[in-house]
């Protein structure tokens, strides 16, 4: 065109550039496009006025959703909209790609948009190549957006860091994915590999412990905190010199080193490689360095909780016992799950300690809290029980002592001022006698030869620390053979939002319909409170924090136990419970008659069951009340289903005998042995040399009993 000539036509100039015109009308829901933007949208050369229904079916549906964002973006900042479209043919697949720019503008009063723009085919480039990434508003914000919230979310549940790692290594950036990745650690004035990925085993050897003055990107990104990019070899050969033959092995194009920053504190580098040309837009580095900031977050997570969990582990192998060998005639199992705060150890701890006796003691314990200081007074009283119990103390003196032990630490520091519950059993195990001492600690539960669980009453007093001058009354029961004693935290049983009752009721299930050996039913007692059965027995209260868990399960050989110890198959199940009603302690008879209710949980007839709690209440009311002495409860169910006899005996120190009264229409009193009469199959008094027993029989079925 010569000087002076007039401009060509705007149409034609477009023409030549191959460029097309469109006008879209929101209101009106129409779009006029020339031959040249017809053409590219796969239709006939011609100007035409098309639907958006129309339009919308020659576009990619993500990138007609995508126009709509980049439109309402661009009216807001007053800025061009620009977005790659990808056209597509009859069959669904993509034709072309063209490059849509306009100018959007508002109209209020129709309340819609009005865009004049152009189109214009652009090459599909090679992905990672930098005219891949041109600045446009289109796909690829959207896609960076998507991928650093996913890359958020996946490196904030990474917990150790091989996890960290491992998710770094599966990153897929938009765009553009390194094949290669290496994480670099500090160790000293020293650079240490964390870890790496894309790269043959051992080849990380050179760069294991290198200074931190060596002219390597790593070493200057950890001394500088600034990130390095080199996006060709050339550049990388011209600025490390020195250590250019060490990355030429690796056959990359471009490198990516940058800090890995936290808390103000630059703790290492994470290299990313790529084995294509990288260009390393602002766009591309503001993806990168936002991925290095959350590596870097993730990686002092994951090491704060490993250091956490090895303190952790070593303070829970220092404080909690190896069981030791075997015990004659009897097994242990024992469980501690840390469930609470994060800490892999707390308050809760259990113990068996040799008594000089050649008895042994189980104790079990709970510091209130869970944080390093309830471990730490866990681990000191733990101690402080074991040098009263070698000292030959008796189960309640060692507990007065204890609580006088950490009531002491408490006054040198009342802010830290903490309590424990705790039991403490000595057991024989020759005869099976244990004598059992409680501070404010759940009872003992019993599960019998034949399944049947009881709740064993201890007596007890406050927890250790409450009161020095506490007293600690101990309780002597038998552990029969065959039985096996439960005794644990209140995390096994409250756990999942339950109380003492309801807690205990879940627990009894897997008691009593348990077959295989003691180690799996310490699991299985887990498992009922942290397993997936959990989730579907929770409790009635709206707390549902967990606790720590320390239990113990102590068996005497015999059938039922599953200890394995062979057993004479022939012999009758017995299950047996005993209980002391004191001239003091009334309300004791309600515990009685709750006992009997669990020991004949199975009988088949309910009236049965009534007549023998009636009975038994007679019985020991009238000890306590017609005489000046306890009474001892020894109730036994002895024989096999269906033929079964109950024996309920009472037993006082009493002289006096009772005998038969008939009682007038008004009378108070007199009437207990007449209903032991009509409701007893058979019944007895029994002088002893001091004192005397009253006893009764009932049978399941009317041939159990003796003629």
């Amino acid at each position: 065109m010569r000087t002076g000539e007039p401009l060509p036509a705007l149409g034609d100039v477009l023409a030549a550039l191959d460029t097309g015109l469109w006008h879209w009308d929101t209101a009106a829901g129409l779009v006029t496009v020339d031959a040249v933007a017809a053409r590219l949208l796969g239709l006939p050369a011609a100007q035409v006025t098309l639907t958006e229904a129309q339009i919308r079916a020659r576009l990619h549906p993500v990138d007609w959703n995508e126009i709509t964002g980049v439109v309402q973006l661009a009216v807001a900042e007053g800025t061009l909209a620009e977005v790659r479209i990808r056209i597509m043919d009859d069959r669904k697949r993509v034709a072309r790609v063209v490059r849509s720019r306009s100018k959007p503008s508002f109209d209020r009063a129709r309340k819609a948009y009005v865009l004049t723009g152009t189109l214009q085919e652009v090459a599909e480039p090679r992905p990672g190549t930098p005219a891949a990434r041109s600045a446009v508003t289109g796909d690829w914000r959207r896609s960076r957006e998507a991928f650093l919230l996913d890359a958020g979310r996946a490196l904030a549940e990474a917990r150790s860091t091989q996890e960290v790692l491992r998710v770094a290594a599966n990153l897929s950036m938009p765009g553009f994915s390194p094949d290669g990745l290496a994480v670099f650690g500090v160790q000293g004035d020293h650079l240490t590999i964390i870890g790496h990925h894309g790269h043959e085993p051992g080849s990380d050897h050179p760069f294991a412990y290198m200074p931190l003055d060596t002219d390597y990107p790593a070493a200057e990104v950890v001394r500088t905190g600034r990130a390095v990019y080199l996006s060709s070899p050339e550049q990388y050969k011209a600025r490390y010199p020195l250590t250019w033959p060490l990355a030429q092995r690796f056959g990359r194009q471009s490198w990516a080193f940058l800090p890995l920053t936290a808390s103000g504190r630059t703790m290492g580098a994470w290299l990313a490689a790529f084995s294509y040309p990288v260009a390393f837009t602002p766009d591309e580095r503001s993806v990168l360095t936002t991925v290095a900031r959350m590596l870097a977050q993730a990686l002092s997570r994951a090491g704060t909780a490993e250091s956490e969990r090895a303190l952790s582990e070593g303070l829970q192998r220092t404080m909690l016992p190896k069981l030791g060998p075997g015990i004659p005639g009897m097994s242990l199992a024992a469980r501690y799950v840390p469930t609470g705060g994060g800490l892999q150890v707390g308050g809760d701890w259990y113990d068996v300690i040799p008594l000089p006796s050649g008895r042994f003691a189980m104790v079990i314990g709970d510091v209130q809290g869970h944080d390093v200081r309830a471990a730490g007074l866990m681990g000191q009283l733990r101690i402080a029980l074991r040098a009263y119990a070698s000292e030959g103390h008796r189960p309640d003196a060692v507990l007065s002592r204890a609580s006088r032990f950490l009531h002491g630490i408490g006054e040198a520091d009342p802010a830290e001022l903490r309590f424990a519950t705790c039991l403490y059993v000595e057991v024989d195990p020759v005869s099976g006698v244990l004598e059992a001492a409680r501070a404010g600690h759940p009872e003992p539960v019993i599960r019998m030869a034949d399944g049947t669980v009881l709740a064993r009453p201890t007596a007890g007093g406050p927890p250790l620390g409450v009161d020095p001058d506490a007293d600690y009354p101990t309780t002597r029961f038998v552990l029969e053979s065959g039985e096996t004693m439960l005794i644990c935290t209140d995390g096994l049983i409250e756990t999942g939002g339950h109380d003492l009752e309801t807690g205990w009721r879940r627990l009894r299930g897997i008691l009593e319909d348990h077959k295989g050996t003691q180690e799996e039913l310490a699991d299985a007692l887990v498992q009922a409170v942290h397993g997936p059965s959990s989730h579907h027995t929770t409790g009635p209260l709206a707390d549902r924090r967990e606790d720590d868990i320390a239990m113990m399960l102590l068996s005497r050989q015999g059938e039922g136990c599953g200890c394995g110890a062979e057993t004479d198959a022939t012999a009758p199940p017995v299950r047996r419970t005993a209980l002391t009603v004191a001239q003091a302690e009334p309300e004791r008879i309600s515990v009685a008659r709750q006992q009997l209710r669990e020991l004949l949980h199975d009988w088949s007839s309910p009236d049965q069951v009534d007549s023998a709690v009636l009975l038994l209440s007679e019985m020991l009311t009238n000890v306590l009340v017609h005489t000046d002495t306890d009474a001892l409860l020894l109730a036994e169910v002895t024989g096999r289903r269906d033929g079964r006899r109950m024996r309920i005996e009472v037993t006082d120190a009493g002289d006096d005998l009772p005998h038969v009264r008939r009682p007038g229409e008004l009378a108070s009193s007199g009437r207990g042995l007449v209903l032991i009469e009509l409701l007893a199959h058979t019944w007895g008094v029994a002088p002893r040399g001091t004192g005397k027993s009253i006893w009764f029989e009932l049978y399941e079925t009317e041939g159990a009993g003796p003629r």
